[in-house]
């Protein structure tokens, strides 16, 4: 998401920003090699292993999106009604034009056949199958809406207080593995509070992407470390991120190939995928603070920056271009890794290419953020 035009420009944000919107295209590039649209299909162990080993460092791309707004939004200066008009402005309405654009435009292999009314009664609630990746937008506009509310708390927090919230939410991020522990010595997934009625648990209210923004604001309030000391504190995290969110993965996928089966294989083996479970949230945290390291600009800065402020309309199209490409690497013939990232940089190098295209019309930032 942009910054305000009015707020100086955060060099490592740049750089952050465009690699995370590369790491979503990349994730959209490696789903075909364990998903075929209706269940779970992985053809070899090698693709197997290449999905695992690729995908589960990928899983940070969203919590940085988070991260990165939230280092330069939080906490909220001037009125709310403001902050939520400009968020409207930038990121909802773009949103809805693109929405409506998935709706209409027919998908890539459907015949030019679109059923646009029923397109817009599913939009009316939710996403469209083509339009997966706008579950993100539902999320980042809930955390708009809560951004206001937390400011003044976070203005008035010790460091000490935001570092025991901090523990309590990444103790939180267990909790999908505590609920399996339970569901195997009780059999049933509810733990502190929660049942089939009532999800609501004791760590409902302190998990999820808000520790996200809690942590940004923390980073940039707080923490003024070394090129040494960073790099002893986030590559441990890296590394422990790294383990927990990948072995958990591959450890669920069976050991005869090809790998047919439901849906729900694929959800369960997603488990420590899920973007606020532990593994992720330290790898996050860890590449954030990485990244913080760079302090000024490098030769190359420029193109960064430009693919920065246009990456939210990046997001938002690559879709439309990501089938076709996809479809069209995976008859190279050539191997897994290379259709995975020859299918991701070409589908962002042509998106990019529209989006600047659209930039040039008038009001574009109603279009493309």
């Amino acid at each position: 998401m942009k910054s305000s035009p009015t707020t100086e420009r955060v060099y490592f944000l740049d750089y952050l920003r465009v690699v995370a919107c590369f790491m979503v295209i990349l994730v959209h590039c490696i789903e075909p090699f364990y998903l075929d649209g209706v269940g779970t299909y992985i053809a070899s162990h090698s693709d197997a292993l290449w999905v695992t080993f690729i995908n589960s460092l990928l899983r940070i791309a969203v919590p940085l999106f988070v991260m990165i707004s939230s280092y330069l939004l939080v906490p909220v200066e001037g009125s709310t009604e403001r902050f939520y008009r400009r968020r409207a402005e930038r990121v909802a309405l773009p949103f809805i034009i693109f929405s409506l654009a998935y709706a209409i435009i027919p998908a890539w292999g459907s015949g030019g056949e679109v059923d646009i009314m029923g397109n817009l009664k599913v939009l009316s609630l939710n996403y469209l199958p083509l339009s997966g990746h706008l579950w993100f937008v539902y999320m980042m506009l809930g955390v708009y809406l809560i951004m206001p509310i937390i400011s003044p708390w976070l203005e008035r927090v010790s460091a000490r207080g935001e570092r025991i919230f901090l523990a309590v939410w990444l103790f939180a991020t267990a909790v999908p593995f505590i609920r399996e522990l339970a569901l195997s010595v009780r059999g049933s997934e509810g733990i502190w509070g929660e049942a089939s009625w009532n999800e609501f648990g004791m760590l409902y209210y302190v998990s999820g992407f808000i520790g996200y923004v809690v942590a940004a604001h923390y980073i940039r309030k707080y923490v003024d470390w070394g090129v040494k000391k960073t790099l002893a504190i986030a590559l441990p995290m890296l590394v422990a991120g790294y383990l927990i969110t990948a072995l958990p993965f591959y450890a669920q996928i069976p050991d005869t190939y090809p790998v047919r089966d439901t849906i729900q294989l694929a959800i369960d083996m997603e488990l420590s995928w899920s973007f606020a479970t532990l593994g992720a949230a330290l790898q996050t945290l860890a590449v954030f603070l990485l990244f913080r390291l760079i302090r000024r600009p490098c030769k190359v800065y420029p193109a960064f920056e430009h693919l920065s402020k246009n990456s939210y309309g990046i997001y938002l199209a690559h879709m439309f271009v990501l089938v076709p490409t996809f479809s069209w690497v995976s008859t190279w013939g050539v191997a897994t890794p290379i259709v995975m990232f020859a299918s991701a940089i070409l589908t962002m190098a042509i998106t990019a290419a529209i989006i600047e295209i659209l930039s040039i019309l008038p009001k574009s930032k109603y279009i493309i953020g």
